[in-house]
């Protein structure tokens, strides 16, 4: 019996009853998006920041020394020490790690910064850089037998009147190395005014096997979970100084903040929306229901059973809204996930659940006009005031 009353109440108002429907499933499916999104949200920013290059850096403390063929320097620190307590480390994590060691040479009597580093893997590191390698192609890593690459800074190559394939010759105070030009690097950056070689190279116009000055470090995730693997690296190289890149950690973990609460901003206000449109339709239905809550009642029908009917009329509402929103609202996520960030969102089916229950909470909120019922008095309605 129950069941019946149930389906006549909605089919009987099923005009009113649609255009509730369709507020809470389009409520529903914006909110589902959004949901989706948060989730999402920091493999997407991580990712999206990648682009920004390294973000953390090891270096020599300051006032350390470090021996070098009965010398001492104060900024070198051991290659291979630090590779491998980063070894040690990573765990399952993919961390691209590029070493660097710095020195001034001259070209054709110019001073110029050289940096010594994995061209490779420097590259990988920093994703944006432009390389210029002209017609026709040329190998990055040999050009003729017996003669290295470099990548040349813009700015360099453009003082050195250097192009792609042409050679060069690196002096550091009597040492020498003949380079051929496999790109011109445009990196918007210090890059720009460096020529970057292989690092044995650097190391042996320097005199320093072995030694680097700094390693570059991209850490996947969060701010805090960049945070921790720096604690661990520093646990593991007592003697270095390993600190994360502030600008790109804090820019990643300022935007995750933001964009979560304009998220649970533009969920609240949603769900605020949509219980006042179900809030309308049920003070509607509430006033024409005068006349059949009276008839209930003459029958002997109890208060308890007649609200417990109404409020099965909204929950039904709100799950059907619910049911059908959120699945327009993975297709919207997968949407936005095209046009914001470039590849889809992942649809997670954690969202349903969570979904039903707060557009079935919102029909419920929407049912209070209900409660009028209660006072109700049979004997009024059948006299027909």
């Amino acid at each position: 019996m129950f069941g019946r009353l149930l389906w006549r109440l909605l089919w009987g108002n099923r005009g009113r009853l649609a255009v509730a429907l369709v507020s809470v499933a389009s409520g529903a499916a914006v909110i589902s998006a959004l949901l989706n999104l948060d989730f999402d949200l920091e493999r997407k920013l991580t990712h999206e920041f990648s682009v920004l290059g390294p973000n953390l850096v090891i270096s020599q403390k300051a006032g350390a020394q470090v021996q070098n063929a009965g010398a001492t320097s104060p900024s070198l620190m051991d290659q291979a020490v630090v590779e491998s307590a980063i070894a040690e480390t990573r765990a399952q994590q993919r961390i691209d790690a590029a070493p660097y060691l710095y020195i001034v040479a001259r070209v054709a009597g110019r001073p110029v910064v050289v940096a010594g580093t994995n061209l490779d893997t420097a590259g990988e590191l920093n994703p944006t850089w432009k390389r210029d390698v002209g017609p026709p192609m040329i190998d990055e890593r040999v050009l003729l037998p017996g003669v290295s690459s470099s990548l040349v800074g813009r700015n360099v190559a453009r003082q050195l009147k250097l192009v792609p394939g042409s050679s060069f010759q690196l002096q550091y105070l009597d040492r020498k190395a003949t380079l051929g030009v496999a790109g011109i690097l445009d990196s918007g950056g210090a890059e720009d005014n460096q020529i970057l070689v292989d690092l044995r190279i650097a190391q042996q116009l320097a005199g320093t096997q072995g030694q680097i000055e700094a390693e570059q470090l991209r850490v996947p995730g969060n701010a805090r979970a960049i945070a921790e693997y720096a604690a661990r690296l520093a646990a593991a190289l007592p003697g270095y100084d390993v600190r994360p890149i502030r600008q790109v950690t804090e820019a990643e973990g300022n935007l995750l903040n933001r964009t979560r609460l304009l998220i649970v901003s533009m969920v609240l206000l949603i769900l605020v929306l949509t219980a006042l449109c179900v809030l309308a339709t049920m003070a509607a239905l509430a006033m024409e229901r005068r006349m059949d809550v009276g008839l209930m009642k003459a029958l002997g029908g109890s208060i308890s059973r007649i609200v417990g009917l109404f409020l099965a009329e909204v929950s039904v509402l709100g799950a059907t809204g619910a049911l059908v929103g959120c699945l327009g609202g993975m297709a919207l996520a997968h949407w936005l996930g095209q046009r914001v960030f470039g590849t889809p969102i992942t649809a997670r089916w954690e969202i349903l659940p969570l979904t039903l229950a707060l557009m079935t909470g919102v029909g419920l909120a929407g049912a209070l006009p209900l409660r009028l019922l209660g006072r109700v008095k049979p004997a009024v309605i059948l006299r027909g005031d």
